[in-house]
């Protein structure tokens, strides 16, 4: 049986000193991105167990519970790389990002509308979830998802690229419940190459769909 395991930060607790405090990355990436992994994994044991004893009165449960926890698992797994202490400002062909750059201007018009809607979009997420920008394969464009929880209200097939993690755990103890001003400071520590890398990846996989004729 295949097993999920806790990835290691890229970079040390303090590295994302102002914009997010050592204490919240520690308790949100030993504490919380953790226990979606043990989650995934303990729902899996329990598939397991219905399977060989054909006992599936709680299977139900038991798969919402695996979407929920992968899902966790793979979008914090994202979201600790999207951010470095030396990033921010916006995607320019000048760094070697000019593909991602040329991608949000015709998907949005513009990197002031894409970063507007993004902000919005995470910022108005009912209850828990994230704010998402994700390449779209059947159009090709990038497009910006509201994810309920972790697994909500995505299109199929859509790759998540850039993801801002609006659940109160990643800012309460030093926001408060101003998620608005969090997701603001979020733009001062984006990692748009690892964005752009992502970008490029999910482009080269774009025919994985099975398009209907």
């Amino acid at each position: 049986m295949a097993t999920y395991t806790l990835p290691e930060l890229p970079y040390d607790y303090a590295a994302l000193e102002p914009v997010i405090n050592p204490q919240i990355i520690e308790l949100h990436h030993d504490k919380h991105h953790a226990a979606y992994v043990k989650g995934a994994n303990d729902t899996l044991e329990q598939l397991e167990e219905a399977r060989e004893k054909e006992a599936w009165g709680a299977v139900n449960g038991l798969q919402k519970n695996l979407a929920f926890h992968l899902s966790g698992h793979v979008l914090h797994s994202i979201y600790w790389h999207n951010m470095t202490g030396d990033g921010g400002g916006e995607p320019l062909a000048a760094d070697g990002v000019g593909d991602l750059a040329d991608a949000i201007t015709v998907s949005f018009g513009s990197f002031a509308g894409f970063k507007s809607q993004l902000t919005k979009a995470a910022a108005t997420t009912q209850g828990s979830g994230w704010g998402v920008l994700a390449y779209e394969p059947l159009s090709g464009r990038l497009i910006v998802e509201q994810v309920y929880d972790h697994q909500g209200n995505v299109g199929q097939g859509s790759v998540p690229i850039l993801v801002f993690d609006a659940w109160e755990h990643a800012f309460y103890l030093q926001y408060k419940n101003q998620k608005v001003d969090f997701i603001e400071a979020m733009w001062r520590v984006v990692n748009w190459q690892d964005v752009a890398q992502r970008y490029a990846a999910a482009k080269a996989r774009e025919n994985v769909l099975l398009l209907a004729p």
